[in-house]
């Protein structure tokens, strides 16, 4: 596809989002569905808020996020709900927004990662377009964005909550945002947790939280976070070794992006399980 000549009043620029509702207007076909209406939902009245979840939409739940030393961890566990079922064991909730930053999701599967998609592609087309990437707080901004425009699906029971965290290259440090439903965005000092497992998650961090935390530190937290939600909430999903599921866990930091391997997030889980028989807590899941 080619793209149209814009007007210079009319130019999109670094825009990705608004690129697509340019090329709406001119007429030219955009091929993600799900990414036009993500952008057409902006601007449009909600008709009326519908609480409970609609059947057949798979759920992701439990994402936390946490500083180190260094930068951040972020980690969510695997599993989908449909109501009271199991919808998928293995979702990814956890994705590299770019280089430097994370995006974790937590709300209607399919909706939070379509956008994840979306932003992934804002981020690149900015920096394509400009020569450099955007700051950490202006791709705070335009997720924030993001999430405004899904208004009108997030009143009809499509509700998505995303959670963002990266390495601030001028601050040197990590940093962690959280939204609400209307894109309202928010900075977190230290920690957050979200999803139906997020008071389990984020109580469990708070009580095992310091300051320059060292990163393996981080990480045994962030999964005992998980590993005490999926202890309480039943939508959150506990590590599997006869599947060899186990949380997504990320870090961010100067270096950029790094996913664990499953076999380094089973040995954290083994860490944390041995020192819950020590305080005679009980054995495995």
């Amino acid at each position: 596809m080619s793209l149209p000549l814009f007007p210079s009043g009319s130019d999109p620029g670094p825009s990705f989002v608004e690129l697509l509702r340019r090329t709406r207007a001119a007429g030219a076909q955009v091929s993600s569905g799900a990414a036009s209406e993500i952008v057409g939902a902006a601007g449009r009245q909600p008709a009326g808020f519908a609480a409970t979840l609609i059947p057949g939409v798979a759920h992701g739940t439990t994402v936390v996020a946490l500083r180190y030393d260094n930068g951040v961890v972020v980690a969510g566990d695997r599993r989908a709900t449909e109501g009271n079922m199991i919808a998928h064991r293995s979702i990814e909730k956890v994705f590299p927004a770019d280089r430097h930053s994370a995006v974790a999701i937590s709300g209607a599967a399919g909706s939070a990662i379509e956008m994840v998609r979306l932003f992934q592609t804002q981020l690149e087309h900015y920096e394509k377009v400009e020569g450099t990437c955007l700051s950490l707080e202006g791709k705070a901004n335009q997720l924030g964005q993001m999430v405004s425009a899904n208004l009108q699906m997030a009143m009809q029971g499509l509700v998505v909550i995303p959670l963002f965290a990266g390495f601030d290259l001028r601050l040197k440090k990590g940093r962690i945002f959280t939204y609400d439903v209307t894109g309202g965005r928010f900075e977190e000092t230290d920690f957050h947790a979200t999803g139906s497992g997020g008071r389990d998650a984020k109580n469990t961090v708070k009580l095992s939280f310091r300051d320059r935390l060292g990163r393996d530190e981080a990480v045994e937290i962030a999964v005992a976070a998980l590993y005490e939600a999926a202890d309480e909430d039943t939508a959150t999903g506990g590590p599997d070794p006869l599947r060899g599921i186990y949380p997504v866990v990320a870090t961010v930091d100067a270096e950029g992006y790094r996913r664990l391997e499953d076999t380094e997030v089973a040995e954290y889980f083994l860490k944390v399980l041995e020192r819950r028989r020590e305080r005679g807590e009980g054995g495995a899941p």
